[in-house]
């Protein structure tokens, strides 16, 4: 009877203390709590995902997903307002989450991954203050982590979602930076595996609860359109979305991008004008800058106020020079010289050349080429997606009007890139070579990008060796501007090609 009770209490014992010890150890999980403070975050709600992150690690101290979540904070609030103070006092909190993440259980795959993300997100912050050697390496660490997650969870979804967007991007990085990659990380992949992981992923996400739905949309969306050049379905899948634009200032951002690049400027417009204002929502200055294009691009008489809005508003340093410029465009195309001239200058003074587009506003206004009014406002109506207007606009004024050589390749150009959007693809290739012909040494980019369209042209026609001569001619130009995309671009087609051919 004793040896009994001795038994039933040394187990009744046990059990307390495997489940004590099971109470106190660390875990990883979208509980509730957790969930809500990540919706919060990723809407920019930044204060109320605050508090809900103070609420998540008093009621479940031991889920170490909320240093993770916490992460996504830091990472928007130093990508949005690219403040480098901001930027090094908040860096110093990525080593103690990726500490507090290492207390947590390596049966969890959310582990790796976790680490594997906060790498991630610090190095595209990195990649604003131009710390290109740490960001390679975090990248680097990030992909590792993810490669060996693959290999202990299969069944894992969400680890293809990033290695995914990191296998399509490694074979089109801009050759000045390749160094990169040999030389820290090793990685390896394709535009079509890439591709594929990230839509495997969504597919999953449709018929799952899946926490990273929203991110994996976007991804998606944005990889279809960029380097495989499937702008329609691109569009296709962003807007089916319930991505919810008047309530989440990011998903308005990603809506918005993709409208304007796929001929949607008017939806563009009037996502932004519908944006969330709320004081709630940390700012978003860049929306303001987003606006002012759109409006510009329809030729609307206030696109100046927004544009000036985000150079009063916004204390960071990208996209300043480009505000600059198309204010300058804003005064010309209205006829107004002084206007034009007074904001190229501060084109030059104010903001940084880091990104493409403000290396190109600066090449410009230290250029002194004026862009000729006709031309200028069929670009703009080009890039709104309204190329009924610009193509009736430049039937006004035939080439004969233009009088320089820059000019005329500028008018063949813009028709061509007008009739290729019109779906006129007999003239639109006339009107490329042409181009090709007449800007093969200039420095503008516009024989870069006829090349580059041709090669598009013939690899959706099927006639693959054009294609491949096509994209290698757009290789071998080298514009003052807008080099590194077009190139990039080129290499994700020939990429594309050697797989169309296995």
């Amino acid at each position: 009877m004793a040896k009994r009770k001795l038994t039933t209490l040394l187990l009744i014992v046990f059990i307390c203390s495997t489940s004590f010890l099971s109470f106190g150890q660390n875990y990883f999980e979208f509980t509730n709590l957790a969930t809500d403070a990540y919706e919060k975050a990723i809407s920019l709600r930044f204060d109320e995902a605050k508090i809900a992150i103070s609420k998540l690690k008093t009621a479940e101290p031991k889920n170490i997903i909320a240093y993770h979540i916490e992460n996504y904070i830091d990472f928007f609030t130093v990508f949005i307002n690219e403040e480098k103070d901001e930027f090094e006092k908040l860096e110093a909190n990525k080593d103690k989450r990726l500490a507090k993440i290492r207390q947590g259980p390596k049966s969890s795959p959310y582990y790796l991954f976790s680490q594997a993300e906060i790498k991630l997100q610090w190095a595209l912050v990195r990649l604003k203050f131009e710390e290109y050697f740490t960001a390679f390496n975090e990248v680097s660490q990030a992909y590792k982590l993810l490669q060996k997650n693959t290999e202990l969870f299969p069944d894992f979804v969400a680890n293809k979602k990033s290695l995914g967007i990191l296998h399509a991007i490694i074979g089109t990085i801009p050759s000045n930076y390749k160094w990169g990659v040999r030389l820290l990380s090793g990685m390896n992949g394709t535009i079509e595996q890439g591709k594929q992981e990230v839509k495997e992923v969504l597919e999953y996400s449709e018929s799952n609860n899946f926490i990273f739905e929203k991110e994996t949309v976007v991804i998606y969306a944005f990889l279809i359109h960029y380097l495989s050049n499937e702008s329609a379905k691109a569009w296709k899948v962003i807007s089916n979305h319930d991505l919810k634009p008047k309530e989440n200032p990011l998903a308005c951002f990603a809506l918005v991008n993709l409208a304007i690049r796929t001929g949607h400027n008017d939806e563009a417009i009037s996502l932004l004008e519908n944006r969330p204002k709320s004081p709630n929502f940390h700012s978003f200055h860049y929306l303001d800058l987003m606006l002012g294009f759109s409006k510009l691009y329809r030729l609307d008489e206030d696109a100046d106020d927004y544009i000036k809005s985000y150079l009063i508003n916004f204390k960071g340093q990208n996209y300043i020079k480009e505000a600059y410029q198309k204010l300058a465009w804003h005064e010309l195309i209205r006829g107004n010289m002084d206007g034009y001239k007074k904001n190229m200058a501060l084109c030059i003074s104010e903001g940084k050349s880091i990104v493409d587009n403000d290396r190109q506003a600066l090449r410009n206004a230290k250029s002194n080429f004026v862009p000729h009014p006709t031309l200028l406002k069929a670009r703009l109506l080009f890039d709104g997606g309204y190329y009924k207007r610009a193509e009736n606009l430049l039937k006004e004024h035939p080439l004969e009007n233009f009088d320089t050589e820059e000019q005329q390749i500028e008018y063949v150009y813009r028709m061509a890139r007008i009739e290729h959007r019109l779906g006129n693809v007999q003239m639109a290739k006339d009107f490329y070579n042409q181009t090709i012909l007449m800007g093969n040494e200039s420095p503008l980019f516009y024989a870069c990008n006829a090349a580059l369209q041709m090669g598009i042209i013939y690899e959706k026609s099927g006639l693959l060796i054009h294609s491949k001569y096509y994209f290698n001619y757009c290789l071998k130009i080298m514009p003052e501007e807008y080099k590194n995309g077009l190139h990039q671009q080129a290499r994700a087609g020939l990429i594309r090609l050697k797989s169309l051919k296995s």
